[in-house]
C-alpha cells in the first residue's frame, strides 16, 4: 500500500476520532506505531483490528495474501513493543504472535466475520499470521485539552462501538458467531470499566468540589446500576453456544436506547463543569 496513502489514512484518522471514509469507512482500524527493524525509527500504519477480550486485540498480517508479510510485522518481530491509537486512546502495548492451535481458532473467528481474510489467505502460501497486541499497564493518553473533551471523546468511542455492534448483528445469520459474541463482550467489558471509573473517581472529585451536584451524581450513579443490570442480560444471552440473533438483537436496543439517554444526560450536566 502506497506510503501516501496511509499517510492520507492517519491524517484523516487522527482528525476525526479514530473515524475514516472510503474503503475503511466503518471498519474497526488502529494506528500502530513499530520501531523500523532496520532505521529504528518509528514507523505508523494503519491495520484493522479484531477485539479479543480484555486488555488485548488483534491484528493480522494479511498484506492483502501477498507472498510477504507486510513491513510492520517484521518491525514487530524485531521489536515487539509498539504504540496502539484507538481513536480515543493512545497506549504502549507488547505485540505477540499467536501460534498453533490459539492462532487457528483466532483466524477462524475472523474468518467467520469476514471471508475476505479466507481469500487472503487462498492468494499466499504463507501462514498469515495472527499477532495480539496486550496493552501494557498504564495511564493511556487521550488527545484531549480538557477532561469535558475526554469525557466526550470516550462517550463517541462507546458510541460508535455499539454501533458496529448493531450493525453486525443485523448482518449476522440467525446465530451469534463467534467474533461477534467477543465483540459484545469486550464492549460489555469495556463500559463496565468505564463507569467503574467515573464512580470510584471521577464522581466523588466532582462531588467533593460542587455539593449542589448531589442529585445528579445520585442520578447517574443510578442509571450506571440500571445499565449494568442490562449487561448482564446481554452477556448472559450472548454467552449462550446457542443464541438466538433476534433475542440478541432486543438485548442490544434495549441496552442501546438507555446508555444513549444517559450518556446525553451526563454530558448536559458534568461536561460544563469538567470544560470549566
Amino acid at each position: 500500500m502506497p506510503n501516501d496513502f496511509n499517510q492520507r489514512i492517519i491524517e484523516e484518522f487522527r482528525a476525526n476520532e479514530g473515524r475514516v471514509g472510503g474503503h475503511f469507512e466503518g471498519a474497526r482500524l488502529l494506528l500502530l506505531t513499530t520501531t523500523g527493524a532496520r532505521s529504528g525509527r518509528p514507523r505508523t500504519t494503519p491495520v484493522g483490528y479484531l477485539p479479543d477480550g480484555g486488555a488485548r486485540v488483534l491484528v493480522i498480517a494479511s498484506a492483502g495474501g501477498a507472498p510477504r508479510h507486510p513491513a510492520w510485522y517484521h518491525n514487530l518481530r524485531a521489536t515487539p513493543r509498539v504504540t496502539v491509537e484507538s481513536g480515543v486512546f493512545t497506549y504502549e502495548a507488547e505485540a505477540e504472535t499467536l501460534t498453533g492451535p490459539e492462532r487457528d481458532r483466532a483466524f477462524a473467528r475472523a474468518v467467520e466475520s469476514d471471508p475476505g481474510w479466507a481469500e487472503y489467505q487462498e492468494r499466499t502460501e504463507r501462514i498469515i499470521p495472527v499477532v495480539a497486541l496486550k496493552e501494557i499497564p498504564g495511564p493511556p493518553k487521550v488527545a484531549a485539552a480538557s477532561a469535558a473533551e475526554a469525557i466526550r471523546l470516550v462517550h463517541n468511542g462507546l458510541r460508535r462501538e455499539l454501533a458496529l455492534i448493531r450493525d453486525e448483528m443485523a448482518a449476522s445469520g440467525p446465530g451469534i458467531g463467534a467474533q461477534l459474541r467477543v465483540n459484545c463482550l469486550t464492549f460489555c467489558q469495556g463500559l463496565h470499566n468505564h463507569h467503574t471509573g467515573e464512580d470510584t473517581m471521577m464522581f466523588p472529585m466532582l462531588g467533593a468540589g460542587h455539593p449542589a451536584l448531589a442529585p445528579v451524581l445520585a442520578r447517574l450513579r443510578e442509571e450506571h446500576r440500571t445499565i449494568a443490570a442490562l449487561l448482564a442480560d446481554l452477556e448472559r444471552v450472548i454467552s449462550d453456544e446457542k443464541a438466538d440473533r433476534d433475542t440478541a438483537i432486543a438485548e442490544v436496543e434495549r441496552l442501546t436506547g438507555e446508555l444513549e439517554a444517559h450518556l446525553r444526560h451526563e454530558e448536559e450536566q458534568l461536561l460544563p463543569l469538567l470544560g470549566a
